[in-house]
């Protein structure tokens, strides 16, 4: 088993006044050449938006990008002639592919705590393509959901991009095990704590830590405290 820890204080962090963003991997103003991407998970962005504020029209090509809001709900609008609002509970997929323009903003009244995440696609070129559900009703206490799979291995209720990587969601009550198994043997697995402590192989994480684990076919977290964990499979070359 191989294994790299990233406590949450060593993201690279970024304040804009309405944005407050932490970044997982190097993006923007942030480099550190250990922290580039974990196989093809290139991006997992931890944003603040201010109320009514947000991210103005951008391009974005031969990207899987995934939105988690966490609180709060985002305004989304792009050149596929999509306007659509995801809040809380729900997950966004968009295949970037040949190219696609898009904006986001808080629409709300409140902030909007958000998780983005960028993979690598299996191929290049696609056609773009959009894609949002909500997972409210299906999160249970004490029970993985599978909200982004890949397209040729689609579990029922999950979305799907265009790469062979596996996101779960979870919430976990004090004292919980689970073992994770992962999909293939030449994946690893990328566990974000997004609340809570866990301990994880060995490792305790808190609010925010994380670990990429690879070389291995089973990962085995423990929850010390009532917890809400992502975990996020995806191949390492």
């Amino acid at each position: 088993m191989e294994k790299i820890l990233h406590p949450a204080n060593s993201r690279g962090t970024a304040n804009y006044g309405w944005l407050k963003a932490n970044y997982s991997f190097s993006f923007a103003n942030f480099f550190d050449p250990k922290k580039v991407q974990f196989g093809l998970l290139r991006v997992l962005n931890d944003d603040y938006v201010q109320a009514g504020m947000g991210f103005g029209t951008h391009p974005h090509q031969n990207m899987e990008i995934i939105s988690i809001p966490l609180k709060g709900e985002i305004r989304h609008k792009d050149s596929m002639d999509h306007t659509k609002v995801i809040t809380a509970g729900e997950v966004q997929v968009m295949s970037a592919g040949t190219g696609v323009e898009h904006s986001e903003f808080n629409s709300s009244k409140e902030e909007l705590n958000m998780l983005q995440i960028w993979i690598f696609p299996e191929q290049n070129g696609l056609e773009p393509r959009y894609d949002q559900k909500d997972f409210s009703e299906l999160l249970e206490n004490n029970k993985l959901i599978n909200i982004v799979s890949p397209k040729s291995d689609r579990s029922e209720n999950a979305l799907y991009i265009n790469q062979q990587a596996y996101l779960h969601l979870g919430d976990f009550e004090a004292g919980r095990k689970i073992d994770y198994k992962l999909k293939n043997e030449a994946h690893g697995v990328y566990i974000f704590l997004i609340e809570g402590e866990a301990e994880v192989d060995g490792n305790l994480l808190k609010r925010r830590d994380a670990a990429g684990i690879w070389d291995t076919s089973t990962v085995s977290l423990e929850f010390k405290t009532n917890s809400k964990v992502l975990l996020i499979e995806v191949p390492m070359n």
